[in-house]
């Protein structure tokens, strides 16, 4: 993880996710959490999945592991993943469909390729976040909801294409359920076409997918890959640098801090020290289905 400094007078931070390769081909860019920031509003991890493009008798295989204290969302771009989850879900995602799963006191899910598109092969790109909730809502029950991609308001105007995923703006509401103030949408801009990212909530960030981006009047460009942190109340006007698709990122900061392990969020050390140990010792529900699972990491 590295980060890189900017002329634009409206940024505070741009964080240059490295490319992981986990097999087969399969990477990840991994902008949140990193040592330099570790949350926007309230997103706390923010992954890039793909691109990649599996061959026939080839899969996404992410093995059921437990979460706490968070919600996570898929959003894909291409291709497809089969959710499972210890509520007894299924549900096969889909490109710019919304896929949540809010752990609270706890879930276990696993992530894979459905078997017609590991038998045929094909893409997979994506985008997973988490959402971690406030501290009044840590040990909600855990719940599962899925948003079909006609569900997800969209707007297009003037080279802009905007499709809120959760949260209000620009005068739509998104229906994804949210435990706290949230912002994320996804951002198609034609080459030249400006949008006003507008200063109603206190941390915002954009994700480059792809392209590249200006802030108009601001010195220097964004490019793929790239995570880009703006200072709160800043004005600034995106402008698109030939066909560029970004994620809108933010929300209020909570106010206490956060504690991450693993696949484990809370406000206390001492719940992430239980989670591990109900997870070691066989406690969290099993997922039907898929009976094998991912062990807790060594030396924790």
């Amino acid at each position: 993880m590295t980060i890189r400094s900017s002329d634009a007078e409206s940024v505070d931070l741009v964080i240059l996710p490295p490319m992981r390769d986990l097999g087969d081909g399969f990477t990840v860019r991994r902008a949140l959490p990193s040592a330099q920031r570790r949350m926007v509003g309230p997103f706390i991890f923010f992954d890039q999945m793909g691109p990649t493009a599996f061959h026939g008798g080839e899969g996404l295989d992410v093995r059921p592991h437990p979460h706490i204290g968070l919600s996570t969302l898929t959003y894909l771009l291409e291709g497809e993943i089969e959710h499972r989850d210890s509520l007894g879900s299924l549900q096969t995602i889909r490109p710019g469909a919304v896929n949540l799963m809010t752990a609270g006191s706890g879930i276990v899910h696993s992530e894979r390729s459905p078997a017609s598109a590991r038998s045929a092969g094909g893409p997979l790109f994506g985008l997973q976040t988490w959402i971690a909730l406030p501290a009044a809502d840590q040990e909600i029950d855990p719940a599962f909801d899925h948003y079909a991609a006609d569900q997800i308001p969209t707007t297009e105007a003037e080279g802009v294409r905007l499709s809120l995923v959760v949260g209000q703006a620009d005068g739509l509401r998104s229906p994804v359920k949210t435990y706290s103030d949230t912002l994320y949408a996804d951002l198609l801009l034609a080459d030249g076409a400006r949008y006003q990212l507008k200063a109603e909530h206190v941390e915002r960030a954009i994700y480059v997918v792809s392209g590249a981006v200006e802030i108009v009047g601001q010195e220097g460009r964004f490019e793929t890959g790239e995570f880009v942190v703006f200072k709160p109340g800043a004005e600034i006007v995106l402008r698109g640098t030939g066909d560029t698709r970004l994620m809108l990122v933010g929300g209020e900061p909570f106010p206490e801090a956060r504690q991450i392990f693993w696949n484990f969020v809370s406000t206390s050390a001492e719940r992430i020290d239980q989670a591990k140990r109900d997870w070691r010792e066989g406690r969290f529900a099993r997922v039907p289905g898929d009976d094998e699972f991912i062990p807790l990491p060594e030396n924790s």
